[in-house]
């Protein structure tokens, strides 16, 4: 890639200019295994920001985990007959990388390609993470931006962490008084010293409350690595599923009922929730898989069909799950609205798919937060918010 194609600094203008726009870098893509559809969220996110208010810069993450300077194409970044984009398709150069400065004072991004000199692109005042799963959305990427003085979109270093990692997300609902399902977690290192112990406590489990159950990645997401168990013959086989994303295991109980979904926004005087959303049975489908998500496009009911006090209960459980976890900016926090007419939380996702379709936007347009506001308070959120201890 030539350097006199690459962007040009806002501030490298010769001729006396107004306040420049703030400058917005877009970062998606990543080395986890939702790194597809992250592509797709920053398209989405990317086609909406509004470039009179707002400078552009994209910036992609490679699944080797390379940052790339990337086209301003938003719609190449969908999913094209079944397919998800990456990160590769977008970049400009297969060989150039983008460095962000980790020194507070300077928030300027260079490019630079083997044996050319590196090319100063100007400075980021707002990174918009798009990442979805580990190295980016658990706490990876906003630790970098700390340390660099960058302020950032969405949940801090801790909250990203708890959000990713479902095991210590339930023990801080738990401890917070929280409703949760049933659960157990094989770690790797009992997995690989001593399977059939492992084995047993997970069958003690199912005696318990029951087969099927639920095998999955501890810190995954997009519903990847997930298997349906009915009995113990199906077990090592889900587990090495889901360790194929995660070498630690989560093991889930099934919770019976509807699938309910709230989002939750920080406005200037705190969070608050969202009408909901309930999320129906996909036929062809045994559970609410990647495929049901992303690909058969499985539609959500907004609002959900529920009373007055359970929506008022609802939002009420989806906003204390967000100031337990310390959350900033956004969650979308998922629940199951048992047969005995109890919440039982699921999870919560700190960055949740943000297409025009995808659940959280469309739940604040009902909520009367279209599309391109929403993703304007949240830069303006990020942009008031410093780094740093608060």
């Amino acid at each position: 890639m030539s350097s006199e194609n690459l962007p040009q600094s806002p501030d490298q203008d010769q001729a006396p200019q107004e306040p420049r726009k703030p400058r917005v870098a877009v970062v998606f893509g990543g080395r986890s295994s939702e790194h597809g559809i992250s592509v797709v969220t920053a398209g989405a996110v990317m086609r909406a920001i509004d470039r009179e208010k707002y400078d552009v810069l994209p910036i992609g993450i490679t699944s080797d985990g390379r940052w790339a300077l990337t086209a301003d194409e938003p719609d190449r970044m969908a999913i094209t007959d079944r397919k998800v984009p990456n990160v590769e398709q977008l970049a400009e150069s297969t060989e150039g990388a983008v460095v962000l400065s980790v020194d507070p004072a300077n928030r300027e991004v260079v490019y630079s390609e083997p044996g050319s000199v590196p090319k100063a692109l100007g400075e980021v005042d707002v990174v918009f993470p798009v990442l979805h799963g580990p190295y980016g959305e658990d706490g990876t990427l906003q630790g970098l931006l700390e340390l660099s003085g960058v302020p950032y979109v969405g949940s801090g270093v801790l909250a990203s962490a708890v959000g990713q990692d479902k095991e210590y997300m339930k023990r801080v609902f738990l401890s917070f008084g929280l409703p949760v399902g049933p659960y157990e977690v094989i770690r790797p290192r009992e997995w690989a010293a001593d399977p059939s112990a492992a084995r047993a406590r997970i069958v003690d489990f199912a005696g318990e409350h029951g087969w099927p159950l639920f095998v999955k990645p501890a810190r995954g997401g997009s519903s990847m690595g997930i298997t349906k168990v009915s009995d113990l013959s199906g077990l090592d086989e889900a587990i090495e599923e889901a360790q194929r994303h995660d070498p630690k295991v989560l093991v889930e109980s099934l919770l019976t009922g509807r699938e309910i979904e709230c989002g939750v926004l920080e406005f200037e005087d705190g969070p608050r929730a969202s009408v909901p959303a309930e999320i129906p049975p996909v036929s062809a489908h045994d559970f609410y898989d990647f495929e049901a998500k992303y690909i058969d496009s499985a539609a959500g009911i907004v609002p959900a069909p529920l009373t007055g006090a359970q929506t008022a209960e609802l939002q009420r459980l989806a906003v204390r799950a967000f100031d337990a976890a310390s959350c900033e900016g956004l969650v979308r926090a998922d629940f199951f609205l048992q047969d005995n007419g109890e919440f039982v939380i699921n999870e919560i996702n700190t960055m949740p798919g943000f297409t025009p379709i995808s659940m959280y936007p469309r739940m604040w347009q009902e909520s009367g937060v279209d599309y391109a506001e929403l993703i304007d308070r949240l830069i303006q959120a990020a942009l008031r918010r410093p780094t740093g201890l608060r």
